[in-house]
């Protein structure tokens, strides 16, 4: 069972950085070679006094290759002359941050964020230098910057796609293990083929290992690549489809070109389920976001699940001819529909503008319901597609096997060319309608804002004096 904390963003700390003044630059260093707290910064401050480092950093002819930190005060002129622009452009970003610092006295202070669990250990860690890290009460109406959690391989190959998306406000769930898990699903069954699917798995496998080198970059990857592989391999068993429709497997399930309104049938049956589940997260994101009310009325809350389940039990008792069912499904989606005109009604103007605004975007929501539901037909329709494609390659190999030497030769060709292509074609529009249906169905049901991300400010820091 998950726990809590596995399915939310880590919990932060609003903190002060407080120091003797003479003290505060040598704290600063420490916790940029921490790296785990962002410290506030004033955008609309100027780009320092002249002979700062900024202003120095200006001067020097080329680009900064990385910043750095000195752990002692530099001098600055002979870090311009000596040409060290990582120094000065650390310097300069120590600058922005100091442009915050509150003054009390002698006393020093820079407001910021970090890791609760991380607080304990940079409080010691600035305690040598007279400093302390002092816990404060978050700001009311300004939320924390988000930091996900990486708890492995798997979950760390899967964040790149939520935060392509946008990022997760930090009183929402983290979607990132589930939304991995659904995309390679959905991949899986558009792209089902058991040589297919091996081939992927196998370039996943090889991405573990670090090859090729060209692709060292994408490592982290490699999980979620194996995964999309295992789902096409997996699904490819249940078609009978390997490398098409060569025999080498039996159908365990279904041929998609025999029974393709079977597959259409299950394809729109998960997508209905999928958007059950990102209902019930829409849910909790309401409540977390702004309370019951919220989670109430919104139209990505319950007043929206109830319209969707009302609606999917109407028209599933309609086509099974179950009048009674049906009469309390119309019933489930009016009190919906009541639910969700009443909170689009009161994020109007009111009045009769205000009617008209519900009117239009009520009937919007349940026009988008039917669409989204009917939008997973794609699953089996690109299923389909790449099962005929298949299909194709494998009629054209065994017609020319049968026709000589030559044209076995040519059928190889066939095979191998028309595999590739049907394998290249395949992996994009499965990985891209995989990628829609994630965002436009699904994100949009779990996200309604976007938070902001955790930026902490991490520098090396060199320990060896720079002298003319």
């Amino acid at each position: 069972m998950l726990r809590a904390e596995t399915v939310t963003p880590v919990r932060m700390q609003r903190v002060a950085i407080v120091a003797p003044h003479e003290a505060l630059r040598e704290a600063l260093v420490r916790i940029a070679e921490a790296g785990c707290i962002e410290i506030d910064r004033i955008d609309d401050g100027g780009p320092g006094a002249p002979g700062s480092a900024t202003r120095r950093l200006q001067r020097v002819r080329g680009e900064a290759k990385g910043a750095a930190l000195s752990a002692f005060p530099p001098d600055l002129d002979v870090l311009e002359r000596a040409g060290r622009t990582d120094l000065l452009a650390g310097e300069a970003q120590l600058e922005e941050r100091l442009a915050g610092e509150v003054r009390h006295g002698g006393v020093a202070a820079l407001a910021g964020w970090c890791p609760a669990a991380e607080v304990p250990a940079v409080a010691e860690r600035i305690a040598g230098t007279g400093g302390a890290l002092v816990p404060l009460s978050a700001p009311r109406g300004v939320d924390p910057p988000t930091l996900l959690r990486s708890t492995g391989a798997v979950h760390r190959s899967f964040t790149p796609l939520v935060r392509t998306y946008g990022t997760v406000p930090y009183a929402d769930l983290d979607p990132t293990l589930p939304a991995g898990i659904v995309y390679v699903l959905m991949f899986g069954l558009m792209f089902g083929d058991a040589g297919h699917g091996a081939l992927l798995l196998l370039a996943g496998l090889l991405l573990r290992l670090g090859r090729p080198r060209r692709l060292a970059s994408l490592h982290a990857l490699w999980p979620f690549v194996a995964g999309a592989g295992l789902a096409g391999t997996l699904a490819g068993v249940a078609y009978g489809e390997f490398f098409g429709p060569t025999g080498v497997l039996p159908v365990l399930w279904l041929n998609p070109l025999d029974e393709p309104v079977r597959l259409l049938a299950t394809a729109v049956g998960l997508g209905a389920v999928l958007l059950v589940l990102a209902y019930a997260a829409g849910i909790v994101n309401r409540w977390r976001e702004n309370g019951a009310a919220s989670a109430l009325y919104a139209v990505s809350g319950i007043a929206g699940s109830v319209l969707f389940l009302g609606l999917a039990m109407t028209a599933g008792a309609a086509y099974l001819g179950r009048a009674d069912i049906a009469l309390t499904g119309a019933a489930i989606a009016f009190v919906g529909l009541v639910l969700t005109g009443y909170g689009v009604y009161a994020a109007t103007a009111g009045g009769v503008s205000g009617a008209a605004q519900t009117g239009v975007q009520v009937f919007d929501v349940v026009v988008r319901i039917g669409s989204n539901v009917i939008s997973f037909a794609r699953l089996a329709a690109f299923g389909l597609t790449h099962a005929a494609l298949g299909s194709i390659v494998w009629d054209g190999t065994t017609g020319l096997a049968g026709m000589g030497a030559m044209a076995l030769v040519a059928g190889i060709v066939v095979f191998v060319a028309g595999n590739a292509l049907a394998f290249a074609l395949e992996a994009l529009v499965a990985g891209v309608q995989a990628l829609r249906l994630e965002f436009y169905e699904l994100f949009s049901r779990v996200f309604e804002g976007q938070g902001r991300p955790f930026r902490p400010w991490h520098l090396p820091v060199q320990h060896t004096e720079v002298t003319q």
